[in-house]
C-alpha cells in the first residue's frame, strides 16, 4: 500500500476544500498522528494540532515539519480563538457533542471556517440501506487501497445519531452545511460571520 487509507482519510479532501483563500492559521482538533495536520500545512502557513493521545502525538512529532503539537484536551486547553480553519475528523463523538461544537465554534475567527467530519450512530431500520451500501463500497475500497488502522483510541458506538447531529449543527451553527456521507461519516461546514 503506497498510501494510507481508511474511512477518515477518505474524507480529508472535504476538509481541505473548505480552507478559505488566504488562510494563515489552522487548528486540527484530535490530530492523532498528524496526517491531516500535515495536509493542512501544505496550504496553510501555521498549523497547530491538539490531541490527548500522547503516543499518537509522539508519532506526529517524528515528522520533519513545523507544525505545533499540543498534548491536551481541546475543551479545556487555553487555545486562542483566532483560527482561520478549525478542522476535526472523527473526534466529536469522543466528547459531549454540544460542548464540543460550542468549543470548536469559539475557536474560529470571523470569516474563518469550521470543518468537521464525524461519526454518528445509525438508527435502524431507517439506516439499513446506508449501512449495506457503505459495507459494499468500503470493502471495494479496501481491496484496492488496503486499510490503515490508526493507533488512536476508538469510541464505539458513537453516542449521538445522525439526525441528532444534524439538528445540533442547525441549532449551534446557523447557516452550516450538514451532509451525510456514504462511508459511515457526516460533515459539517460552517463559516463564522463577521458580525
Amino acid at each position: 500500500m503506497s498510501q494510507r487509507w481508511n474511512h477518515n482519510i477518505h474524507y480529508h479532501s472535504r476538509i481541505l476544500r473548505a480552507v478559505p483563500p488566504g488562510a494563515t492559521s489552522a487548528l486540527d482538533i484530535g490530530c492523532g498522528e498528524g496526517m491531516l495536520a500535515r495536509k493542512l500545512r501544505a496550504v496553510v502557513p501555521h498549523v497547530t494540532g491538539i490531541d490527548l493521545d500522547a503516543p499518537s502525538l509522539s508519532e506526529a512529532g517524528s515528522y520533519d515539519d513545523d507544525i505545533s503539537y499540543i498534548c491536551g484536551d481541546f475543551l479545556e486547553y487555553p487555545l486562542e480563538p483566532a483560527y482561520d480553519v478549525v478542522a476535526s475528523v472523527a473526534t466529536l463523538h469522543h466528547v459531549d457533542a454540544r460542548a464540543g461544537l460550542l468549543r470548536m465554534r469559539s475557536l474560529v475567527r470571523p470569516g474563518g471556517v469550521l470543518a468537521v467530519v464525524g461519526l454518528a450512530r445509525p438508527t435502524m431500520p431507517r439506516d439499513a440501506p446506508y449501512l449495506l451500501t457503505a459495507a459494499a463500497v468500503g470493502a471495494a475500497h479496501r481491496v484496492v487501497k488496503g486499510h490503515w488502522q490508526h493507533p488512536s483510541p476508538i469510541v464505539w458506538p458513537p453516542p449521538v445519531t445522525y439526525p441528532d447531529m444534524q439538528a445540533l449543527a442547525a441549532e449551534l451553527l446557523p447557516g452550516a452545511t450538514y451532509r451525510r456521507h456514504l462511508l459511515y461519516r457526516y460533515s459539517i461546514l460552517w463559516t463564522r460571520p463577521y458580525a
